[in-house]
């Protein structure tokens, strides 16, 4: 008799709703409303390209399937923007809309709002780009017990660099190379910029951490000392390493500036001091080593001075090559970290607008 009892009531919880069904529970109403049209998100484009300092928007509709509809009017409408790690193990907190209700976290505040040109746009606008909003995007749309999702990559158009401080080669941990980017206007770059920047032709033999904790480093021409002869062209990966004891280079990532890069005239070459007082007196800043690769990569910058950088270390951008200037490829030249106090160069400055 139970089990009798037990079948009956399945076959009445999965049965189809009809008209005259006005006295079934709140829990069949929500169990019929699973089974209607399916909630939908989609991003129209999976890659949005900007820059540094400009604004952007994420793409991201939401709909019933096979109507037209943005919503059911039955639940509030809750979108939720996330920021995927590289690893896409985590999600950081960007923004939250549910109702009138809004909300925004991190270095994210004041920069984010939702575009809502549409009653199913949770389409996301970030003003102010920062070097760190590159990443992959997660657009969250929840309606009651219907959610979906879609995930747009935002690119940043710059330029990758590998750095090494003074002291040398293999010398920094992970804390101390992201330290070392920032400090050179820049980030740690990902390993989606290196490969990008392989392609591009970047070749380097010193393996460099990357933002994901690995250690890599980029070759477009096989070598003995890098890998063999007979290996094929590529991103070579030595895998992850202790972030606090394991000690390598960094890949840096940075992107246009909003000011003015340029190699000081000056009479005389300077020593490091002088040439941070020059700058200074000429209402700028010692560059830094981003800034001159910024200007290399993305404005064509060309100079066959070698000049200070605020770093310690002396360099120069070719982006013509010729004879006595880089003949055989355009690079950032790196002639060292020569004595501050004794050996004489020129300068390069930089100039930020207001």
């Amino acid at each position: 008799m139970r089990s009798l009892l037990f079948l009956v009531l399945i076959s009445i919880c999965w049965a189809e709703p009809h008209s005259d069904n006005s006295s079934l529970e709140h829990e069949r109403i929500i169990h019929i409303q699973e089974n209607g049209p399916r909630l939908l998100v989609v991003a129209e484009q999976t890659k949005v390209f900007t820059h540094r300092g400009g604004n952007v928007t994420l793409p991201c509709k939401f709909y019933h399937e096979h109507t037209s509809t943005a919503g059911s009017g039955t639940h509030k409408i809750r979108v939720k923007w996330t920021k995927l790690t590289s690893d896409y193990l985590k999600e950081v907190d960007v923004f939250v809309a549910m109702g009138h209700h809004r909300k925004s976290y991190g270095n994210y505040q004041g920069r984010v709002f939702l575009k809502e040109s549409s009653e199913n746009d949770a389409s996301l606008i970030i003003t102010d780009i920062m070097l760190e909003d590159y990443g992959r995007y997660k657009c969250e749309v929840i309606e009651g017990l219907e959610d979906d999702t879609a995930v747009v990559a935002l690119d940043l158009k710059g330029v990758v660099f590998p750095y090494s401080p003074r002291l040398g080669r293999y010398n920094l941990n992970f804390h101390e190379a992201q330290q070392a980017c920032r400090g050179q206007d820049a980030v740690i770059a990902t390993f989606d910029q290196l490969y990008e920047a392989w392609r591009a032709g970047l070749d380097w033999c010193n393996a460099g951490w990357l933002s994901d904790g690995s250690v890599q480093y980029p070759i477009t021409k096989p070598r003995e000392p890098c890998g063999g002869r007979n290996t094929v062209p590529g991103v070579r990966n030595y895998g992850f390493w202790d972030k606090d004891k394991s000690r390598y280079d960094v890949f840096c990532f940075t992107s246009n500036f909003n000011g003015r890069f340029y190699y000081l005239i000056h009479p005389t070459k300077l020593t490091y001091d002088e040439a941070v007082q020059a700058c200074l007196k000429d209402g700028a800043q010692i560059a830094k080593v981003g800034q001159i690769f910024a200007a290399w990569k993305l404005l064509g910058y060309d100079r066959c001075d070698a000049g200070w950088l605020a770093d310690g270390s002396v360099r120069y951008p070719i982006s013509r090559p010729r004879k006595r200037c880089s003949p055989n490829e355009a690079a950032v030249r790196f002639v060292g970290f020569p004595d501050k106090k004794h050996k004489l160069y020129g300068v390069y400055c930089f100039r930020a607008y207001n």
